[in-house]
C-alpha cells in the first residue's frame, strides 16, 4: 500500500460497498424460518449464465459436461465476484450454470449450498469456524483452522476444498499523514496511545463492529485499549472510509483487508500484533452430494483459488467499488487474463 495516489473523489463518495459483515439479525430470521421460507430471504431463483467461454488452462476436455450447477454468494462485492469466478469455471468446463448470486445475509447463501438448492460458494473460514459451528476463540494458524473447519463441517453435508491466501479481516487503518504523524504501526501502539493521550484515538466503525465481541469490545479488551464512548462514530462501511481518508471526524477507521479503496485511498492499516483477528480466507464451500457426484470440481477450482491473495482481491474489489464496473465482467477479465479461461467468441 502506498500513500499518495490521486483520490477518487465522487464516485467513492455515492458508491458506499453494500456489505452485511458475517451475520445480521435479518440472516438469523431467515435460518429460524427453515429452507421452505428461504425464497423470502434472498434466494431469488436466478439466472443462466449465457457467456460463451471455453476452457484454458482450466475444464480441458469440459470435463462438467452436461452438469447443471448453481453457483451462490453473499450480497458484498468481494463474495459476488468470488461466485461469478466460481460459476464461470463451471461454464467453461462445459456446465450449464445458473447464477444465484448476491443473496441477503451470510446464512441465507449458507444455507442455499446446505440444502442442494446451489451447489456452491466461496465462503471463509473465520466464518465458518465462529458463527456457524459456534466456536468463540479463532485458530491463529490459518491452514489449522481450514482443516477445524473442513473437519467439523462435514457434519452439516458440506464440503470445504482447499483455502486461498486471500484474508479478509478486520483492520483498523488512517490516512498517510496520520499515520506519519502519529508514528502508529501495530494495534499495541494504537493501544499505548489511547491511554496516553484517549483524546487522540478517534474511531468511525460500522455499528455491528462496535458490538461485537469478535470486533471492538473484543479488540478494545484484548490489548487493553481506553477510548471513550464519545471517541467512537458509527456509520456504513462506505462512510467509514471516507471519513477516515478526510481524518477529521476520524484518526482511525475499520476496514476490511481485502477492501479496494485501501489502496485507491492511500489509507495505510496497522498490524493485528496479537493475532486478535479471526483469518477469514476464502475457500470453496461445497454441497457434499455435489461433490460426490462431480468430484472434478475440486481439480477445476483448485488453481483459482490458489491465485487468489489480498493483492488480486483488492484489485477486483476496486473495479467494482472503486470505477463501477460489473462484478460478473470483472470476474471474466480476470479468469481470461490468467489464461484460466477463453472468451468463446
Amino acid at each position: 500500500m502506498t500513500a499518495g495516489p490521486r483520490r477518487p473523489r465522487l464516485r467513492l463518495r455515492l458508491r458506499p460497498r453494500l456489505r452485511l459483515r458475517r451475520t445480521a439479525p435479518a440472516a438469523t430470521a431467515c435460518l429460524l424460518l427453515g429452507a421452505a421460507a428461504l425464497s423470502g430471504c434472498g434466494l431469488v431463483s436466478g439466472s443462466p449464465m449465457s457467456d460463451d467461454v471455453r476452457p484454458g488452462t482450466i475444464g480441458r476436455g469440459q470435463p462438467l459436461k452436461g452438469a447443471e450447477l448453481t453457483v451462490t454468494s453473499k450480497e458484498f462485492t468481494e463474495n459476488i465476484i468470488l461466485g461469478q469466478l466460481m460459476g464461470l469455471a463451471f461454464k467453461a468446463a462445459g456446465a450449464t450454470v445458473v447464477d444465484k448470486t448476491n443473496i441477503q445475509g451470510s446464512i441465507g447463501a449458507r444455507e442455499a449450498v446446505k440444502s442442494g438448492t446451489a451447489d456452491g460458494m466461496y465462503e471463509y473460514t473465520g466464518t465458518g469456524w465462529i458463527t456457524y459451528l459456534g466456536h468463540e476463540r479463532p485458530i491463529v494458524d490459518p491452514q489449522k483452522q481450514w482443516e477445524a473447519v473442513r473437519d467439523g463441517d462435514r457434519a452439516n453435508g458440506l464440503e470445504w476444498l482447499p483455502q486461498s491466501k486471500l484474508n479478509n479481516t478486520y483492520a483498523l487503518a488512517l490516512n498517510a499523514d496520520q499515520y506519519k504523524r502519529l508514528g502508529v504501526e501495530t494495534l499495541s501502539d494504537v493501544a499505548a496511545l489511547s491511554r496516553k493521550d484517549p483524546s487522540a484515538v478517534t474511531l468511525c466503525a460500522e455499528a455491528e463492529f462496535s458490538a461485537r465481541n469478535d470486533g471492538l469490545p473484543g479488540m478494545a479488551k484484548a490489548y487493553g485499549m481506553r477510548i471513550p464512548a464519545g471517541n467512537i462514530k458509527k456509520m456504513t462501511s462506505g462512510v467509514v472510509y471516507t471519513q477516515v481518508a478526510e481524518g477529521r471526524a476520524c484518526t482511525f477507521g475499520e476496514v476490511y483487508t481485502t477492501d479496494g479503496r485501501i489502496k485507491a485511498m492511500g489509507l495505510k492499516t496497522v498490524k493485528d500484533d496479537r493475532h486478535f483477528f479471526p483469518n477469514y480466507n476464502a475457500a470453496p464451500e461445497m454441497n457434499a452430494a455435489t461433490m460426490k457426484k462431480y468430484p472434478q470440481i475440486a481439480a477445476l477450482l483448485a488453481p483459482i483459488t490458489a491465485a487468489l491473495d489480498n493483492a488480486v482481491a483488492q484489485n477486483l474489489n476496486a473495479k467494482v467499488d472503486v470505477d463501477g464496473q460489473d462484478p460478473h465482467e470483472v470476474a471474466k477479465e480476470w479468469l481470461i487474463e490468467k489464461g484460466f479461461i477463453k472468451d468463446g467468441g
